[in-house]
């Protein structure tokens, strides 16, 4: 008993999430096109930054090493 006990609960619980869910999709909009595209520059010049220094710190720990 104790079993199906839990499984119910967590049937609510799982059933009030999806509804707060909804509420926030619902009070979305679709981005325009030029806030998506300020977005999709934003993340590119992160996504290269985060490149940079990632190659920049294997370099480091790699290739100076080995030259010293």
């Amino acid at each position: 008993m104790p079993q199906e006990r839990k499984l119910n609960l967590d049937v609510k619980g799982l059933e009030s999430k999806l509804r707060e869910y909804s509420v926030i999709l619902k009070l979305t909009r679709r981005p325009t096109r030029e806030e998506f595209l300020r977005i999709s520059k934003i993340a590119g010049a992160v996504i290269l930054i985060i490149g940079l220094i990632g190659f920049l710190i294997y370099v480091f720990l790699t290739v100076l090493p080995e030259s010293i």
